[in-house]
């Protein structure tokens, strides 16, 4: 048998486009924090996204996985909303 050339730590492919996915949605939210107007909660908000994905940086259930990323899509989604009231 041949060993595998892959390091022992490597992901998966279904691993690998979830984790595009979930860096893709903590850009996105980053971008939309930055639409906010003022400096304290730009702050709050940056601070908030940052310890909620390392709060949740070492879950492996799919499932679980793909709940927080539906949840944090709606949380972005409403302070996308959010933003746009404010600017209206």
């Amino acid at each position: 048998m041949a060993a595998s050339r892959l390091p022992p730590a490597a992901l998966t492919l279904k691993q690998f486009l979830r984790r595009q996915q979930v860096l893709q949605l903590y850009r996105r939210i980053l971008q939309a924090i930055r639409q906010v107007p003022t400096e304290t909660d730009r702050h709050y908000l940056k601070e908030w996204a940052r310890e909620e994905f390392k709060r949740n940086k070492d879950a492996t259930d799919e499932d679980a996985i793909r709940m927080m990323i539906t949840q944090g899509n709606m949380q972005l989604q409403e302070l996308e909303r959010t933003l746009q009231l404010a600017n209206s």
